[in-house]
């Protein structure tokens, strides 16, 4: 941890307007990869946003079962649903090294007081992860495991400057199946017939989506 504000080179790289400023208001702390820096059912009350690396956020059972929420990279912050006072609702893991800037509390309600904007903006951040969560719960409980698998491919992938959907972040079947709640060997069974019907290739871990996966297999 080095106790400064984060500098304008840091900030220069988050696009959104609110995140940047709840970003100054905080003290830049880096942590190692794999260190678990929120865990779920503390009574911590920090947000942190990610200027540099990738975390994950997830919940876990005591038989030590894991299940990925979702992943966060620069620009984006875990931890504001603390600012209610009660305990953590999930634990947050960096995924690579990673720098965030860490706001205490009281300066985020002094910000909310003296800036109606500030409010407003935060509590519309609030309302769309709000949304996704529930999208997210709906197809959890909706969809089959293929379904769920196909859903989140083409949610994370992204246009190529060739125009192919291709997933940006090299990830495993073992990730994959911590975010749609599926075991590895299930999720290995679909990607060997997803390879096989010609719709993805995978690559040093890069997966290219040659077409459209179908809605039911």
């Amino acid at each position: 941890m080095t106790g400064e504000q984060p500098s304008p080179a840091q900030l220069a790289g988050i696009q959104d307007n609110f995140v940047k400023s709840l970003a100054a208001l905080g003290r830049v702390r880096t942590y190692p990869k794999n260190t678990v820096f929120i865990t779920e059912g503390d009574s911590s009350d920090s947000v942190f946003v990610v200027l540099t690396g990738k975390v994950k956020v997830f919940v876990s059972d005591q038989e030590g079962h894991e299940m990925t929420l979702d992943t966060h990279g620069p620009g984006e912050y875990v931890g504001e649903m603390a600012m209610d006072g009660n305990p953590r609702s999930a634990s947050c893991m960096t995924l690579e090294p990673t720098t965030f800037s860490v706001v205490q509390k009281d300066p985020i309600r002094e910000a909310i007081r003296a800036n109606p904007d500030f409010a407003l903006d935060m509590i519309a951040k609030v309302i769309d992860r709000a949304r996704l969560a529930t999208d997210n719960v709906k197809h959890l409980a909706l969809l089959d495991v293929y379904g769920r698998v196909a859903r989140l491919l083409l949610n994370m992938a992204v246009e190529t400057k060739d125009g192919k959907l291709q997933i940006p972040d090299k990830i495993t079947q073992q990730e994959i199946a911590e975010r749609v709640g599926a075991s590895r060997d299930m999720v290995s069974r679909i990607f060997r017939d997803l390879t096989l019907g010609g719709y993805i290739v995978v690559e040093n871990r890069i997966i290219t989506i040659n077409k459209k996966p179908p809605a039911r297999w």
